[in-house]
C-alpha cells in the first residue's frame, strides 16, 4: 500500500502528530510472532515491570492502557473515593482537554486553581484544600500537577518534593500526569525517577505516544497504598488490551535503553532553536519562557491563518493571537528553518 501522504512534511501542532520511532516498530515486529497469553499476561508485559522498576524503584508497578485520557481517568479513580476530590491547576491537561472525561467517565470533581505558568505551589494547593469534614463539599483527595505542564514549563525536584510533602501532610495524595515527563527529564538532566519516586509522587501517568510509541500510555503506580483496583478499574474504563503485548513491547524498547533520552533530548533542542530562530523577525514576540519542546508566541491572526496553510499549529488564546508551536522527536533543524522561513514571508507580507 502507498502512503496517503507526504512523510516530508511537518507540523508544529502537536508532538502527537509524529509517527513512531522506527525502533519502536522494530520491536512490535520482533513480538509479533506465534502467540502469546492474552490481557496481560505475556512475557513483554511482566518483562515491562522490571524495565519500570529500573526507572522508578522496586515498589513500581505498571498499568498500560491505551491513551493519556484514560491513563489520568484510571489514576484519578484509583486513587479516590466517590465523595473525594482532584486538586489541579485551571490550565491542567484534565481540566482543559479531556472533554470532561474526569468528571464525566470518572465522576470525579476537579477543584481548580488559576496560575500563571502552569504549575502549584503549596500555597496554591491551600486555596481548594480546605473544608475537611463538611458534608457539603467535595472532600479534597488527591493533588494533580503535570511536568511539563499545559503551558511549557518545568517543574524541578525541588518544586515536586515541596508540593508532595505539602500535600502529604494534608492527607492528600499526589498524582502526577507524565504525559511529557520525558522532556521536563531532559530538559533537567535528571533520571526520571528524581522527579516522581524521589520527589515524593504517589501515582504517575506516564506518556509513550508523544515521544515515539505508536500508541500507548501507563498507569505507574510508586506508593502501593495510595491507588486501589487499578486492574479492575482498567477492564471497567475499556483499558484493558488484549493484544496488551504490542503496547508492553513499546515501552521495553523506549525505556530499556536511551530512546526515551534521545527523543526527548531532540525535541527540546528543537524547540530552543525555534525560539532563537522566530525572535527575530519583527513583530513576532516569544510570550513564555522555552522551557522543554513547547514555543508559544503572540502574532496577527491573519499571518497565524495564512502560515497555518502551510503549516499546522494551533491558537491557543483567541484573545491574545497566542498561539502554540511544538517540536516533536523527529523534528529536524531543516524543518524549523523552513517554519521561520515561512514565518517570516507571511509577516513581511502584512
Amino acid at each position: 500500500m502507498n502512503s496517503r501522504h507526504d512523510p516530508r512534511l511537518k507540523a508544529f501542532a502537536s508532538d502527537n502528530y509524529a509517527g513512531a520511532h522506527p525502533e519502536i516498530l522494530q520491536a512490535i515486529v520482533a513480538a509479533n510472532g506465534g502467540h502469546q497469553v492474552s490481557y496481560g499476561d505475556d512475557v513483554y508485559t511482566e518483562a515491562l515491570q522490571d524495565v519500570f522498576k529500573q526507572h522508578f524503584g522496586e515498589q513500581a508497578q505498571a498499568w498500560p492502557v491505551f491513551n493519556g485520557t484514560a491513563a489520568n481517568v484510571v489514576s484519578l479513580r484509583s486513587m479516590t473515593a466517590p465523595w473525594e476530590a482532584v486538586i489541579c491547576a485551571e490550565s491542567a491537561h484534565i481540566n482543559t482537554d479531556e472533554g470532561g472525561a474526569p468528571e464525566v467517565a470518572g465522576g470525579i470533581k476537579l477543584l481548580t486553581v488559576p496560575t500563571p505558568d502552569g504549575k502549584l505551589t503549596p500555597e496554591l494547593i491551600d486555596r481548594q484544600a480546605w473544608g475537611f469534614g463538611d458534608v457539603h463539599r467535595a472532600q479534597p483527595k488527591v493533588v494533580s500537577i503535570s511536568n511539563t505542564t499545559e503551558l511549557g514549563t518545568v517543574y524541578s525536584p525541588d518544586e515536586i518534593a515541596a508540593i508532595c510533602a505539602h500535600a502529604h501532610d494534608l492527607g492528600l495524595r499526589v498524582h502526577l500526569d507524565g504525559s511529557r515527563l520525558t522532556n521536563a527529564a531532559a530538559a533537567l538532566d535528571v533520571p526520571l525517577r528524581a522527579l516522581t519516586t524521589d520527589a515524593g509522587v504517589d501515582v504517575l501517568s506516564f506518556g509513550g505516544t508523544k515521544i515515539g510509541l505508536l500508541y500507548g500510555e501507563a498507569v505507574v503506580v510508586l506508593d502501593p497504598a495510595a491507588a486501589a483496583g487499578v486492574d479492575y478499574i482498567r477492564k471497567t474504563y475499556m483499558q484493558l488490551s488484549s493484544k496488551m503485548r504490542f503496547v508492553s513491547v513499546q515501552f521495553e524498547a523506549l525505556l530499556s535503553g536511551d530512546l526515551w533520552l534521545r527523543n526527548a533530548r531532540r525535541a527540546n533542542a528543537m524547540g530552543r532553536r525555534l525560539a532563537e530562530a522566530v525572535r527575530g523577525i519583527p513583530g513576532v514576540e516569544v510570550s513564555r519562557a522555552v522551557e522543554a519542546n513547547a514555543v508559544f508566541a503572540v502574532l496577527p491572526k491573519d499571518v497565524a491563518d495564512r502560515l497555518r496553510k502551510r503549516f499546522r499549529f494551533y491558537t491557543w488564546n483567541e484573545a491574545t493571537g497566542e498561539v502554540r508551536w511544538m517540536c516533536a522527536f523527529d523534528t529536524t533543524e531543516e524543518d524549523v528553518e523552513a517554519f521561520a522561513a515561512a514565518l517570516a514571508e507571511e509577516m513581511a507580507t502584512g
